[in-house]
């Protein structure tokens, strides 16, 4: 009997154990894309003039310093309403809190949702800091053909991007396991 109990604490020890570093595998994905979307818009901000260029792939794909004030993509950019800031930074925490509970539940460090709530959060958070800092966003990653244009983005967008893609992914096309039935 008393070897039941102490494989249950065993058993309950390395769970919280494995638990503990899937959240240190997921907090360390979230920092490293806080972490390259700040060091990539601070190079964009100091060496390309706001509205300025480079070009990457001729006719696909070149590097334009804007800022924007509204959300993703640009949403609500022309909106003159002076509670925007305060409503997207609001809304960005809101977002913030829930993924950080989702990732507090998730067990195993390299699922494709721990991955993705990670993404999530670190794109959210380096756009967040961003919006806090100084009302505006910086971006520069512009996908063009001819005159059709994708709206100009970060790291921060791509990151909340292929997140949202990978938890569709999961929710459509993967099986939750269950316990089999006879």
């Amino acid at each position: 009997m008393h070897r039941f109990f102490a494989s249950l604490r065993m058993t309950t020890a390395d769970d919280q154990l494995s638990a503990n570093r899937a959240r240190a595998v997921h907090l360390s994905l979230a920092v490293l894309v806080v972490l390259a979307d700040r060091w990539t818009k601070h190079l964009v901000a100091a060496r390309i003039a706001m509205y300025s260029h480079i070009q990457i792939i001729p006719g696909f794909f070149r590097i334009t310093h804007t800022e924007n004030t509204g959300a993703a993509f640009s949403l609500f950019a022309d909106s003159p309403s002076h509670w925007k800031t305060s409503a997207l930074i609001a809304f960005s925490v809101v977002a913030l809190v829930i993924v950080v509970g989702l990732l507090w539940k998730q067990k195993q460090a390299l699922s494709s949702a721990g991955i993705a709530l990670s993404l999530i959060l670190g794109g959210a958070f380096g756009n967040l800091w961003d919006r806090v800092a100084s009302g505006r966003v910086v971006d520069f990653l512009l996908f063009y053909v001819r005159q059709y244009q994708w709206p100009v983005f970060n790291l921060a967008d791509s990151s909340i991007v292929i997140g949202a893609f990978l938890l569709v992914v999961e929710i459509l096309f993967v099986r939750p396991q269950s316990a089999d039935v006879h």
